[in-house]
């Protein structure tokens, strides 16, 4: 597995991050990386100063698995909104926590079933809930 990029979250996502952990207990699937990837934000920004080229909560992202070249339509949300039918991947996803705070061009590792791993690259962030309003938690 290679070294995870550098993150930048905002401060409203962590303040909500942390409480739905809060709420949810470390023994609940995902929390513990989640918490790894909040742990490990180098830059904590206000909503209103995240670069456009950034994954947050509720953002919409086109990325692509360098592997096959198959692109993914992605929308990061919290767990209760989650549908991987409509492309809504949950926080607590393995995708998810992975995805939250990348930068267009940076490239995860995505833990596929089998032990498998992708290798993800953020082509493009479609849309951040800054562009419409839409703080939702």
């Amino acid at each position: 597995m290679t070294t995870a990029p550098s993150i930048i979250l905002t401060r409203l996502d962590v303040q909500r991050l942390e409480q739905l952990i809060d709420r949810l207990g470390e023994e609940t699937p995902g929390v513990e990386a989640l918490q790894a990837e909040l742990d490990r934000a180098e830059d904590v920004v206000g909503h209103d100063e995240v670069p456009a080229g950034v994954v947050t909560m509720n953002s919409s992202v086109h990325c692509r698995e360098q592997g096959s070249g198959k692109d993914y339509h992605l929308t990061l949300v919290y767990p209760k909104d989650a549908n991987a039918d409509e492309g809504k991947i949950s926080i607590l996803a393995p995708v998810g926590s992975a995805l939250l705070g990348l930068q267009v061009g940076q490239h995860i590792d995505w833990p596929a079933p089998g032990g498998k791993t992708l290798k993800l690259e953020l082509l493009s962030v479609e849309g951040q809930p800054k562009d419409g309003g839409a703080f939702l938690l």
